[in-house]
């Protein structure tokens, strides 16, 4: 029950819509309650909350973009009904109100309904509510999404499972970029969500319209630091449920790749233990290897330095000794990437030409790493490190996992696996 086009009851000038509006502004609660309870008939009217529709006012002024050819040809305009006010903000008994004066359930002049509402703000209270009341599950909003996939909090559990329980599907892609529920938890690392859907039966490798599953949408989500650990989990528990690491989404790009975008170590190294290809290319011709250095200057020296060691002791291929410089130029602050990469190598041909790329500050602030790069020019690698260039090439993809398990001291293995010393030798 849509229609954003009809004229509204209360429209956006009206006393009433402004005093709601100031109301809501304040975070009055209970004024709003009194306004959407008590003074709003009939009980479905449509208000108008926002409209700035400019182009319909002959005597308006045109945004100076618009004269420019700049200026979208849009307008915002926010109609809604007292029943989705109340859900948006968790007013229960106003819902309960509401609904027992007959206030239909789905109404969504807006393009939402109250239950996208509900779970939008995740009250669960009010989206349980609602479903007793027959609001339709899998309603549709405007924008082609489901409640389910408005459930993108961890405090919306919740309502995923009041959901769940009265039928919606655990399946269905929507939006524009055709997410499932779980593409959704996964792009926002809600582990908890993820476990709820695939124990609905949620395709763990479904696809949206971007071509990427949910472990693909999970690794490259930009999550916050306090969100990586949960993020880990879900990454783990989707793997655990068969999960393809090597997924490919539309430009070719592994899971791998995202993390390594990223500077996710952790993650990079959960794939890698899965089965990732370390190798891969995109569509562009890039490694996972390649991403990492990309971001290599601007992650956290730490992660940057990790994402790369594990990358290395997992087979991948170094970069191409020519390709050098232009590493150097984007590195240079993350001495202990170059380390990394120089170690290998058996031996690389370095020019003194080189510090020609590096910042000069970055030349100064390493001071002693750099001194002992260009050394390198002069002079053949040490054999002890010839030595680690042969046992690894023995090992191969394997570096990770036969190191660790020969009778060797631990320091020694540690050099083996390319851990940084802040010099080369």
């Amino acid at each position: 029950m849509s229609g954003s086009e009809s004229l509204p009851d209360f429209p956006l000038g009206c006393d009433l819509v402004q005093r709601l509006k100031a109301a809501l502004e304040a975070q009055d609660e209970e004024r709003v309650r009194e306004l959407i309870c008590a003074e709003v008939e009939p009980v479905d009217a449509v208000l108008e909350l926002a409209n700035d529709d400019w182009m319909k006012e002959p005597d308006a002024q045109l945004p100076p973009g618009a004269l420019l050819g700049l200026w979208t040809l849009e307008y915002k305009r926010e109609l809604t009904t007292p029943l989705c006010i109340a859900a948006a903000h968790g007013h229960t008994a106003s819902v309960r109100h509401l609904l027992s004066r007959g206030a239909h359930p789905d109404a969504s002049p807006g393009g939402r309904g109250a239950l996208h509402e509900a779970c939008l703000g995740a009250h669960t209270a009010c989206a349980r509510l609602l479903l007793q009341h027959s609001a339709h599950p899998d309603l549709l909003s405007a924008e082609g999404l489901a409640p389910l996939h408005l459930c993108r909090t961890a405090a919306s559990l919740g309502c995923a499972r009041a959901l769940l329980e009265h039928g919606a599907s655990v399946q269905r892609a929507g939006g524009a970029a055709r997410d499932t529920p779980l593409h959704v938890a996964a792009q926002r690392g809600l582990d908890e969500h993820a476990r709820l859907y695939l124990g609905r039966g949620a395709r763990v490798d479904a696809r949206n319209g971007r071509g990427e599953t949910a472990l693909s949408a999970a690794c490259g989500a930009a999550w916050r630091p306090d969100e990586q650990a949960r993020g880990l989990r879900l990454c783990a528990l989707l793997l655990g449920r068969g999960a393809a690491a090597d997924a490919r989404d539309e430009d070719e790009r592994s899971p791998l790749h995202k993390a390594c975008g990223h500077a996710r170590p952790d993650l990079a190294s959960l794939l890698l233990q899965h089965g990732a290809d370390a190798g891969a290319l995109d569509y562009g011709g890039a490694s996972p290897l390649a991403r990492a250095l990309q971001t290599a200057a601007c992650a956290p020296q730490a992660a940057a330095q990790r994402t790369v060691q594990a990358l290395l002791n997992h087979g991948s291929p170094t970069v191409w000794p020519d390709a050098f410089p232009k590493v150097l130029r984007i590195c240079a602050p993350a001495p202990a990437v170059i380390e990394l990469l120089s170690n290998s190598y058996s031996q690389l041909r370095v020019s003194e030409s080189w510090k020609e790329v590096i910042p000069e500050d970055a030349l100064q602030t390493h001071k002693a790493f750099y001194q002992s790069f260009f050394a390198l020019g002069h002079a053949p690698r040490c054999l002890q490190h010839l030595c680690r260039c042969a046992i690894r090439r023995l090992c191969g993809r394997k570096c990770c996992y036969v190191i660790p398990q020969l009778p060797l001291p631990a320091a020694l293995q540690s050099y083996l696996l390319l851990e940084p010393e802040g010099v080369l030798h």
